[in-house]
Order: C-alpha cells, then sequence, then structure tokens
C-alpha cells in the first residue's frame, strides 16, 4: 500500500502564529503568511472545525464563509494537542513533541495529554512530570512577551492550571472564560489593548465527537460558532487583524472499526498502545517489532496505513527535524486509519470508544483547516 504524505505546497498550522507576530512588527519572526502590517493581531482557534466541513456547511456559517480565504494543513497527528502545540511554538509534532493525543513517557507509561493524566483515567501527573520538561522549547509567546509584546490567551477557566497549557501555551496572560460572550469580550479587550492574542473554543469538536460531524446538532454549533466570529469582526478595533483556524477536522466512523482489545493477535507481542483510535502509536516487546508490524499490517488491511516509526518519520508525517525526545515517543508502528475506520479499544479507552466523530489521520478532511482573515 502506498504511503500517503502531507498537502503539498499548503502552509502549516504552524505558521500562523509567527506570521501575525511578525505583523506587529515583533523582530525574529517570520510572516510566511503576508498578513499586512498591523497594531494588535489575534487567532481563534476552533477546535474541530475543518476545511471541507465548513466547506459543506456554509450556508450555517455564512461570515466564515465570507472570510475564508486560503486553507492550512496541520500535520501528523491531526489532533488538538499537536495542533495547540503548533499555534504555541510554531513548529511541527516532530520537533515539539506532542505526538499525540497520548504518547509512551519512560517511566510514567502512556500519558494523556489533554487530562495530564496516566491514560485514559489514571494518575494525575501535573505533580510529578513537568510540563516544561515534557515540552521545554520557549513558547512563541514567551519570546513575544520577551520582545515586549502585550500577550493574552483567552480559553476555557477550566484548562487554566492544566498540563497542556503550560507544556505549549505559556508566556502569555491566562484569561479563563465560559462561554461564547465572555470568549469575545476579553478578546476584544485585549485587541483594544493592542499586542497578541490568542483565543479557544472547544465545544464544536465536542458536538462533532457526540453526535457525528454530519448531525444537526454539529450544524447547529456551527451557526453559535459564526455568530462568535461575527461579533469579533464588527467589533474588531482599527488596525487589527483577526485570523480564523482550526487544529484538524474530523470523519464520522462506520462500521469498519476493529477493537483492539478483543483481538488477540492485534495485542500480540505489544506493551503498549498510544495515541487515539485514529492515529495509533504502537509499541512493540523487545523483539517484536517486525512481527507486530506484519500482523497489524495483515489484519486492518485497507482500513489503515500500517507503518514502522522509521517509515513515518522519513515520509514527513511528523515534519522536518524530529528530535530524538520525539521519536521515542513515536510508535515503532504508526498506525493511521483510513475512510471512516478506527482501531479501537472497547474495554481500555470506553469514553473515546463510544464517540462517533473521530480524528487524528491523514485524510483531508482531518488534515486540512480554514484561515480565515478579517482587518478592523
Amino acid at each position: 500500500m502506498e504511503h500517503p504524505t502531507l498537502p503539498d505546497g499548503l502552509p502549516h498550522l504552524a505558521e500562523v502564529t509567527p506570521s501575525l507576530l511578525a505583523a506587529l512588527g515583533t523582530p525574529d519572526f517570520d510572516n510566511t503568511l503576508g498578513i499586512a502590517e498591523v497594531s494588535a493581531a489575534a487567532v481563534l482557534l476552533i477546535d474541530g472545525l475543518g476545511a471541507e466541513l465548513l466547506d459543506a456547511n456554509a450556508a450555517d456559517a455564512p461570515t466564515l464563509a465570507r472570510l475564508r480565504g486560503g486553507r492550512l494543513h496541520v500535520g501528523y497527528p491531526s489532533t488538538t494537542s499537536a495542533g495547540l502545540a503548533a499555534i504555541g511554538t510554531g513548529v511541527s509534532s516532530g520537533r515539539h513533541g506532542m505526538v499525540g493525543y497520548s504518547f509512551d513517557l519512560p517511566d510514567v507509561g502512556v500519558m494523556n495529554t489533554l487530562r495530564w493524566r496516566v491514560h485514559p483515567w489514571g494518575d494525575d501527573l501535573r505533580g510529578t512530570v513537568d510540563p516544561e520538561a515534557v515540552q521545554p522549547m520557549p513558547t512563541l509567546f514567551e519570546r513575544a512577551v520577551a520582545a515586549g509584546v502585550d500577550v493574552s490567551v483567552v480559553s476555557p477557566a477550566e484548562f487554566t492550571h492544566s498540563g497542556m497549557t503550560k507544556a505549549v501555551l505559556r508566556g502569555g496572560r491566562y484569561v479563563g472564560v465560559h462561554a461564547l460572550g465572555d470568549l469575545a469580550a476579553s478578546m476584544l479587550t485585549a485587541l483594544s489593548r493592542g499586542g497578541f492574542c490568542y483565543g479557544y473554543h472547544a465545544m464544536l469538536d465536542f458536538v462533532g465527537h457526540v453526535y457525528g460531524p454530519e448531525s444537526a446538532a454539529w450544524r447547529l454549533q456551527l451557526r453559535h460558532v459564526d455568530l462568535l466570529v461575527e461579533m469579533l469582526v464588527e467589533s474588531l478595533p482599527a488596525g487589527a487583524v483577526l485570523a480564523v483556524v482550526a487544529d484538524h477536522g474530523m470523519v464520522e466512523l462506520d462500521e469498519s472499526v476493529v477493537d483492539v482489545d478483543s483481538s488477540e493477535p492485534l495485542r500480540e507481542g505489544v506493551r503498549a498502545i498510544g495515541g487515539e483510535p485514529r492515529a495509533r502509536h504502537v509499541h512493540p516487546v523487545d523483539g517484536a517489532e517486525s512481527d507486530v508490524l506484519a500482523v497489524w499490517r495483515e489484519t486492518l488491511g485497507e482500513r489503515a496505513w500500517v507503518v514502522s516509526g522509521e517509515e513515518a518519520v522519513e515520509t514527513g508525517w511528523f515534519g522536518p527535524g524530529v528530535t530524538d525526545v520525539a521519536r521515542s515517543r513515536i510508535g515503532e508502528v504508526v498506525v493511521a486509519s483510513r475512510g471512516r475506520s478506527a482501531v479501537l479499544r472497547r474495554t481500555e479507552e470506553k469514553l473515546e470508544s463510544s464517540l462517533r466523530g473521530h480524528h487524528g489521520s491523514l485524510t483531508s478532511a482531518e488534515q486540512l483547516v480554514p484561515l480565515a482573515l478579517a482587518y478592523g
């Protein structure tokens, strides 16, 4: 089976924050997206808003449909932890090291990056696993603050002290919000001071996971997102820019899914499984790598691209310049689901396996996200 590659010629999500900071005149940042010179800049990340989903449902998002311009790709895996890290660090997953929804850490086991717990619902690791050690690169926000830029991070209050926030979004003033109204108000307040603001909205992704991205619930939630964007655009200060992006798209699963926990061949010789249903890291026991790779390829067949970790790195799935730390977190076997299939774990991951909508893989539905720009 031919290995897929990332979209050729499209900018990466990691280019958004550096381009906005460069447009503000901040030294040592590259404006690869060609954003006009501004006095204030904000990026609003809508979790789960794939470009293909927006195109298919443009009638429910007239403001976004009017503003949408180019597309970005998000890299592999197409998941929130990698996407937020791309926004916060300006590099792809092979460099920032957040290579999955969950991944294997020495002396810890598989860690869930969003919950900062032993995956899926084990011990809270915030007191024992330092987020700055997991992702030690200075964030773009830290660099901007050091250059004198006023930086705000406007995101749900529940994430104020999360490990993920400290790992990839540290450096700015954190403003915890609770609903669309205070998200919009807080972003506009930050823009009125000048400088840079990052805003995050999670609920479109949540609704897509629970009901599916083809559901009426998802489309109605998209209308709320569009209203949020409309409120921001109507009140943008003169000289400000708003960039609306996403961390990934989403697909709805069908009956072709496979359950690892009920498949003895898929568990044979495997010591740990990370990632998520559409983007798995498989870690065999020593000496079983070739056997595990062969069995997973044969068992999954056309339902997934199954490659060795080395093949995934060499093909560029994790971007250029993969670090040794990131490589240690990438599975010796990497599994990227095709079509509407997924590799579930119905015993170990009850919640994740019950969801209808998923993401993480290399399909265009998951990889491509919109870039919508508005100027005040």
